[in-house]
């Protein structure tokens, strides 16, 4: 496990330049951390599209579910800022790759998720990467 330390000032800008959050691994169980970040980040302004291949068609909050982050139509793609990771550490390099592909700025893995392979791929593409962070933390913690 790695220990990147990011300043206020790189968090704060991605929360802030970000609009739309595409969410790897969201559920529609109320009881489970993606299902409550993706409220909490929806409540605070940002467009989240939920990612799930199991749940695809279905809707979250909302919001329609696709399978991968290639599913999502073209119009959404060419709009996504972020891509938050809430699948393990392993996937994270699939969903960053992905996340490449689709042209999204920043690649965002959540708690306990960390992948130095895929940060360092994600970084060499021109994206921003933070590690082992929840957005839904960081918000409230630097509007203070």
């Amino acid at each position: 496990m790695t220990s990147e330390s990011y300043s206020d000032d790189f968090i704060k800008k991605i929360l802030q330049e970000t609009k739309t959050i595409a969410m790897v691994g969201a559920s529609e169980k109320p009881v489970r951390d993606s299902n409550k970040v993706m409220a909490f980040l929806q409540r605070a302004g940002y467009r989240v599209i939920p990612v799930n291949p199991g749940l695809a068609g279905k809707q979250i909050h909302g919001e329609t579910v696709y399978a991968s982050l290639a599913d999502i139509p073209q119009d959404v793609t060419g709009h996504i800022d972020m891509v938050d990771v809430f699948r393990n550490s392993e996937a994270a390099l699939a969903a960053t790759k992905d996340a490449i592909k689709i042209g999204a700025k920043t690649v965002w893995m959540q708690l306990e998720v960390i992948n130095d392979e895929a940060a360092k791929l994600a970084r060499d593409a021109g994206l921003r990467v933070v590690m082992n962070r929840c957005p839904a933390i960081e918000l409230p913690r630097l509007s203070r």
